[in-house]
């Protein structure tokens, strides 16, 4: 403990503070002293300069020139060393004396073999060194390692960051002897700034590693520039604001009695910037500030959101990408705005400028927010419709594989937000200028305005306080049950999607107003007074009001559950307490909105802090933890200020070593994590196959289970944005934590960006089987308060449907809150079962067997190459030998004990015992065949399924390396055959090569299948003793059910794929175990607790996590920051870490949910008014306006019957049709059947059949054929154009149900029934049918209350149709 103390403060605080230097005692004398001369040359060279040579330029100009010539060629001798290292001749020579093979040494190794002629006796060491090559032709020998090398001077792995380096150390000597050229520092200043400069430069040749604001363990090469490049930075700030102080040519401002840009107060800044250059050292010991990287992607993040209105960015790339296109957004609107402004205003008009700024203002603030901050998602976008439209330029036939459904579902997601914006953003700009110019924003006021704020704070109030708390498990931690209950709360197990309740609509219609009504009515009138007012009294306002009105659209877009807040703040604040201080209503609500992201971190941060530190709820982790509790006691005040100060800067405020002692580290983004620590699957398709074979990587349970997480992020990718909207997660915002937990699953979620209509977030899933802290953790949050009794040290008890004093007190001191108890995500059930005691009888391994015979049966006679086989000569040569009557096969691996066909008497397998046992079931395979073939006792098929049995039995027990009857070699070899690990090592089985599918299709997938098989035994012993019922079996297992090894890729891709049901055999090695479970997965719905947490505390957790272990170099795998504290959940929040810092099993990527694939908010609000629904909607109109015209143009007839041309006689009166020609009906293309249905029972939508073929008599037109998409019921309508018939002619009835329609119009129906997606459906239902109202059978449409009654009239009578026509 006192070498590691010791270590820390040499290599951590030491070097820190001087840039680098440090005696290492464990390095050479040579190193130690190389990098002392170098640091006090880099320290005293400017420092003498400056003190003995008169100030000037051409001082400062030669210093930088000699540090740029000793780096330099430092630089390069470091460079071409390790290009010598990787690519030079290694010499070798031995210290021996003179024999016979020491005289082709040269001069040099003689002298040196004679200077050690004292060591002859001692054995000879072999010494090698490189040849340095200098000139052509002259070398120098170098005996210096690599290791050597790296610990003398760092690698630059690349010329350019050798010439970054050089460029970097020269503008470092150059901008720092300039300032000290202008007299900002005297007397002793001038060393410590010297000292500044010195550790600037010497951190590029031997830098801090590793340095407190590193994210990584090792190297981090990135960090090395961080201090000469904020050195850079620091310097040219100092020196513009002392130039624009002393020239005072920018013009000043006041805002809130605070004047800017005055020189004052520009010089006031310059002398900050001094003394926190002169900090330097201090600043980097603690780590505040990020490396450049961090803080390049930090301020462009901070600007674009407190700015411009921006969301959270997830890349360095991203934020210059969201930063660019809000600033080219904001300098277009600036233009017309400028227009407007310099337009004459009268009191009661608008200029028209000004109007159309508005709506583009609206218009381009609405796509931006719906548009996600990562370019790659449009980018990724164009790359999949490009390579759809070369797929289809060159159609090749597909690789049989299981097809991830969600990228395509993604990129619809895109396209489908960018169709909709393409007729949303002119609409809702048109919308905006008619508003704009009507005056009605200078007309109504000063009412409207006060009216809007009301109506804002009340809506507001309603949305993001009411309905929320009264959906909490605990509302205002004083009620033990929420008032408003979802109706999954009351069920045991949750066995269908969540039901969208009332309260959830109303949520989400409120949400609706708020954002695209009343916030943008807010705005503009605010906008509208703006530019008026500075119309009359001055014109420098127009960057401003085009900069503020994009930032509060945006917000109140992407993120309205807090700007109710900011708003009536404002409102009182500014209007009613203290009017004075007011300058504009825009200026003080953009500003407030700024002020209010801060102290809402402010007050998060103290939450945090607070309830970490209460001294009885305190746990201590360890010895540190108890000695640091009370001397944090007097820096209280101090620790508010960090508060303060992390809560302006973005930065989380971390418990050093989990203690109650907080630090301020160095900013970070919503994001936190600067690298991508994502955890990847090993399986078989990134293992070589001898690790496979040997080792079986990947076969522990964290690496498995990982699966589960990666498909519960698919999960969330598809609901939680929908989720969140009709909030089911309670309130959110940008940066918020949430806990998903479950029986198994224990998820952290941390939500990243908040867009209008997607969130993009990282699930980071926990280990299933946690530590003791974890388990304790989990057990707080699933467990509930309501039965806790206790007030203080007694029990009186509580009110009815109420918290007792103690569960209130409680609650409220926690860092973490349920949100929800029963949210309802789709996934997997998982239920193993140990294959010891399933196999552990002789009999039950002897059921198994039989069904690994029948199995291979059942695949050999469901082989598409069963004849090539039975013909094949090399495979009916090496049989031939199995037809002779005393052929036995006597392998000691077949025993009695365990083969059904084993023959005692023969002591092995014989033909006849074989076809005693199997040769039914042969039989009866053979007849379900579409060709059978001759299935006798001495045909060809008989002995191919004898020889595929015995080779598949002979390959499971040499793979179980034992002839022993034991449970754990048998066991051993079924999981090496179930992962396809097959070794023939017998040459009676060689002939299998002949085809080597006769081992991939038909003895792997029967090891597989047996093992299923073995497993339905259990629930019905008898039932497969029917071969109909297990041909049967086998034939539903392998439609409906994935059965493979979980390193296959087959399986990660089923589960991805949402395969019904899966079965694996998994083999687990951990901790000493070695076990074999059988794993049944089935997919079904789960019900997980939401836990909400204090995003601040996550942080602050996240950030001492990585300094302890990084920085301080904790490697102690019980520390104290890591155990159990259930009021802040310390140990899920620090196992949930990016590894190597945490231990979770999976780490998503950024993953990016879109709220049009939730099925039930598009439900609630309706589809995206997009050119394509759009286009639709009016076919659908057309042929509504169609059905009208017809029925009213013909007496007697109704638009119910207007499918028949409105006349007098409908389907229900006239159900059939003369014909001359009759088809029968076995001729006729049968109905397709799909097997799609929604989740809710409802009137069945009928889509049109494009199956019919042939052609109708002069006279006759088409009738359409409708076939249900659930019951596959026929029913048919006659056309408006046979009603030209005379109605006294009685047509004949047809012989069954053949009805004709040419095929231009069948054509055209079903390009129609492909675009019935209208717009605003009221249900989840696909729109398909060729007229709206078979869509919507219940629905009231375009023809009101009569058409819904008429149309359940016409439905019924298809169906008593349809009835007549099935018993055809």
């Amino acid at each position: 403990m006192g070498s590691q103390a010791l270590q820390i403060l040499r290599q951590g605080v030491w070097a820190s503070l001087t840039g680098g230097w440090y005696v290492d005692p464990h390095q050479s004398t040579f190193s130690n002293c190389f990098h002392l001369y170098l640091w006090i040359f880099l320290l005293a060279f400017p420092f003498l300069l400056y003190m003995a040579l008169p100030p000037s330029l051409v001082v400062a100009g030669v210093y930088s020139a000699v540090v740029a010539v000793f780096f330099t060629a430092i630089k390069v001798v470091n460079y071409r060393l390790h290009t010598m290292f990787d690519l030079g001749e290694i010499v070798e020579k031995k210290q021996a004396s003179l024999t016979a093979d020491a005289f082709d040494l040269d001069h040099e190794s003689l002298q040196e073999s004679q200077e050690n002629t004292l060591m002859i006796e001692e054995k000879a060491k072999p010494k090698q060194y490189y040849r340095f090559w200098v000139l052509p032709g002259k070398w120098l020998r170098v005996r210096y390692d690599r290791l050597a090398l790296l610990a003398l001077l760092d690698r630059n792995r690349r010329v350019g960051e050798n010439v970054f380096a050089v460029v970097l150390a020269s503008l470092v000597a150059f901008l720092g002897f300039l300032l000290l050229l202008q007299g900002f520092f005297r007397d002793i200043w001038v060393f410590q700034f010297c000292l500044v400069i010195a550790s600037c430069q010497y951190s590029l040749l031997k830098s801090v590693q590793p340095d407190a604001a590193s994210p990584m363990h090792g190297h981090n090469w990135i960090i090395v520039y961080s201090r000469p490049v904020y050195f850079c930075l620091c310097c040219v700030m100092i020196w513009i604001f002392d130039l624009s102080g002393r020239s005072g040519s920018l013009q000043p401002f006041s805002l809130y009695g605070v004047t800017f840009f005055s020189a004052h107060f520009l010089l006031f800044i310059r002398d900050m910037l001094i003394v926190f250059a002169l900090c330097f050292p201090v600043i980097f010991l603690f780590g505040l500030l990020p490396q450049v990287n961090t803080f390049v992607m930090c301020l462009l993040e901070q600007i674009d959101m407190h700015i411009f209105g921006g969301t959270a960015t997830t890349s360095p790339l991203s934020s210059l990408f969201s930063l660019i296109r809000s600033v080219l957004v904001a300098a277009l609107l600036y233009g017309f705005c400028l227009g407007a402004i310099n337009a004459p205003w009268g009191d009661a008009h608008v200029p028209v400028l000004f109007s159309v700024f508005c709506g583009l203002l609206l218009a381009l603030s609405y796509h931006l927010s719906r548009q996600s901050s990562d370019p790659t998602i449009l980018w990724s976008v164009f790359c999949f419709t490009l390579s759809i439209m070369l797929e289809n330029r060159t159609p090749e036939e597909p690789p049989v594989e299981i097809k991830d459904p969600l990228p395509e579902k993604l990129h619809n997601s895109v396209k489908e937000i960018l169709h909709s914006d393409l007729v949303m953003c002119p609409l809702m700009a048109v919308i905006t200028f008619a508003i704009s110019a009507s005056t009605v924003f200078i007309a109504l006021q000063p009412a409207l305005s006060l009216v809007l704020y009301i109506l804002a704070g009340v809506v507001g109030f309603i949305t993001h306080y009411l309905l929320p708390q009264l959906r909490k498990q605990l509302p205002w931690f004083c009620l033990a049950h929420p008032v408003l209950r979802s109706r999954e709360y009351s069920q045991f197990e949750v066995r269908d999607a969540a039901q969208l309740m009332w309260f959830e609509k109303l949520y989400a219609w409120l949400q609706c107003v708020e954002k695209y009504f009343i916030y943008p009515a807010v705005v503009l009138n605010s906008l509208t007074t703006e530019a008026r007012t500075v119309g009359q009294n001055h014109k420098d306002r127009a960057l401003f009001i085009s900069v503020a009105g994009m930032k509060l659209l945006r917000t109140s877009f992407c993120a309205p559950s807090q700007q109710y807040v900011t708003l009536c703040f404002t409102t009182l604040f500014f209007h009613f307490d203290y009017p004075h201080f007011s300058e504009t209503f825009l200026i003080d609500y953009y500003f407030m909105s700024i002020l209010f992201s801060k102290m809402w971190d402010l007050l998060y941060k103290l939450r945090f802090v607070l309830t970490y530190i209460a001294p009885w709820q305190i746990t201590w982790g360890s010895a540190f933890h108890a000695f640091a509790q009370p001397f944090a006691v007097p820096h209280s005040a101090v620790l508010f200020v960090q508060a303060i100060f992390s809560a302006i800067f973005s930065t989380p405020l971390n418990p050093v070593l989990g203690s109650a002692v907080f630090v301020t580290s160095y900013t970070r983004p919503v994001k936190f994590w600067e690298r991508d620590y994502n955890t990847k699957r090993v399986d078989h398709s990134n293992t070589r196959l001898a690790t496979q074979l040997d080792r079986n990587p990947g076969a522990d349970d964290n690496n498995l289970n990982s699966i589960f997480y990666e498909h519960l992020t698919r999960s969330l990718q598809h609901s939680l944005c929908g989720d969140l909207l009709l909030g089911r997660w309670g309130n959110y915002t940008t940066g918020d934590c949430f806990i998903l937990a479950s029986d198994y699953l224990n998820a952290l979620v941390h939500i990243i960006e908040i867009g209008n209509g997607l969130v993009t977030f990282q699930l980071r899933g926990l280990e299933f089987r946690g530590t003791y802290c974890q388990q304790r953790e989990v057990e707080a949050i699933t467990e509930g308060v309501e039965e806790d009794e206790g007030c203080c040290c007694c029990e009186p008890g509580h009110l009815p449907h109420m918290l007792s004093f103690n569960a209130a007190f409680g609650q409220r001191w926690l860092a973490w809150e349920v949100a929800a108890t029963k949210y309802v995500l789709e996934g997997y059930s998982i239920s193993d079962n140990n294959a010891a005691s399933m196999l552990q009888v002789f009999d039950l391994r002897k059921i198994l067997i039989t069904y690994y015979v029948k199995s291979i049966i059942y695949y050999v006679s469901r082989s598409s190459k069963m004849e090539e086989w039975l013909t094949n000569e090399t495979i009916q040569e090496a049989l031939r030998p199995c037809l002779g009557p005393n052929y036995v096969d006597s392998d000691p691996t077949f025993n009695l004990n365990i083969d059904e066909d084993y023959d005692h008497r023969a002591s092995g397998i014989t033909p006849s015992s074989f076809c005693m046992v199997y040769l039914d079931w042969i039989q009866y395979c053979n007849s379900r065949r579409q060709t059978p073939v001759t299935c006798e006792r001495d045909s060809p098929l008989v002995s191919l399924c004898f020889g595929l049995c015995i080779l598949g039995r002979r390959a499971l027990g040499t793979a179980s390396h034992s002839m022993s009857a034991s449970l754990e070699p048998f066991l051993y070899g079924l999981h090496a055959l179930f992962k396809g690990d097959f070794r023939i090592t017998s040459p009676r089985d060689e002939w299998v090569f002949a085809d080597m599918d006769l081992l991939n299709r038909v003895v792997a997938p029967g090891v597989r299948m047996s093992l299923k098989l073995h497993q339905d035994h259990f629930t019905s012993p008898d039932e497969y003793e029917d071969p109909m019922v297990l041909y049967d079996a086998i034939t539903a297992n392998e439609e409906k059910m994935l059965i493979s090894h979980e390193g296959d890729p087959v399986w990660r891709s089923a589960i991805l794929a949402n395969m019904p049901s899966l079965l694996a055999l998994r083999h687990i090695m951990d901790d000493g175990s070695d076990e074999y479970k059988i794993i049944m997965l089935n997919k079904r719905f789960l019900s997980f607790r939401v836990i909400k947490v204090n995003r601040e505390c996550v942080r602050g957790l996240w950030a001492g996590q990585q300094q302890e272990l990084v920085f301080l170099r904790n490697r102690n795998p019980e520390r104290g920051s890591i155990q159990n504290a259930k009021q802040a959940l310390r140990n899920m929040i620090n196992s949930s870490c990016d590894q190597p810092i945490g231990y979770p099993i999976y780490v998503s990527p950024l993953t990016t949910s879109y709220a049009g694939g939730h099925s039930q908010l598009r439900s609630v609000w309706g589809g995206p008014i997009s050119p394509h629904n759009i286009y639709t909607w009016l076919i659908s109109s057309w042929d509504r306006l169609q059905k009208g015209c017809g029925a009213g143009c013909n007496s007697g007839g109704n638009i119910e019957d207007s499918d028949c041309g409105g006349g007098s006689t409908s389907i229900s009166t006239n159900p059939a049709v003369h014909t001359t020609q009759s088809t029968p009906a076995s001729s006729l293309p049968q109905p397709h059947i799909t097997t799609s249905w929604p989740h809710h029972p409802q009137p069945l939508p009928l889509a049109l059949l494009s199956q019919s073929e042939g052609r109708m008599e002069a006279g006759l037109l088409t009738t359409l054929q409708r076939t249900s998409s659930i019951q596959g019921l026929l029913c048919q309508q006659l056309s408006s154009s046979q009603l030209s018939f005379s109605s006294s002619v009685a047509p004949p009835p047809l012989q069954g149900p053949e009805r004709f329609c040419p095929a231009s119009l069948l054509e055209n129906s079903g390009h129609r029934a492909g675009q019935r997606a209208g717009l605003g459906q009221s249900g989840g239902l696909h729109y398909e049918s060729h007229f709206g109202k078979w869509s919507f059978s219940g629905r009231k449409g375009f023809n009101g209350t009569a058409a819904v009654e008429g149309e359940g009239i016409t439905v019924q009578t298809i169906r008593t149709q349809v009835s007549r026509l099935l018993v055809f």
